[in-house]
């Protein structure tokens, strides 16, 4: 078991009051002290599991090396800047919330009001003329 640190067991504490509190009425009368137990064992084997699962995660992880120097890097984030700056505000907002913020098209939908279908072709365009402005840049 990896070693927990305070603010650990606050969290994993109020995780287990959370679930109580959520299934009050699953409470086996006579049994509260044991239900609670088997909860707080639940919720810290899920904790030891989501740290060793991140854990794992972060040693599959492999830094890229750069091959590019540091001046194709600043005339690429210039050349992203101004094609970002060339988009309307809609399409910029598509881009950014899709991949800066991870919005997937469902999300998007539910973020502009339209439907999925709507959105997964609105982002194809942005992305489309985003390359066109961006293009420019890579043909110097």
């Amino acid at each position: 078991m990896y070693p927990l640190a305070k603010d650990d067991l606050d969290d994993l504490v109020e995780e287990v009051l959370i679930v109580a509190w959520r299934r009050l009425d699953d409470i086996p009368a006579g049994a509260e002290i044991p239900w609670l137990i088997a909860v707080a064992r639940n919720v810290r084997r899920n904790a030891v599991r989501k740290h060793y699962n991140a854990k794992h995660a972060e040693s599959q992880l492999t830094p890229r090396a750069s091959t590019a120097s540091a001046e194709d890097h600043v005339i690429a984030d210039d050349g992203v800047r101004h094609a970002l700056e060339k988009l309307s505000d809609d399409d910029r907002d598509l881009l950014l919330l899709h991949f800066w913020d991870g919005l997937d098209a469902a999300s998007l939908a539910l973020t502009f009001g339209i439907s999925t279908n709507a959105a997964s072709v609105r982002l194809t365009r942005a992305q489309d003329r985003f390359r066109q402005h961006l293009a420019p840049v890579f043909a110097d």
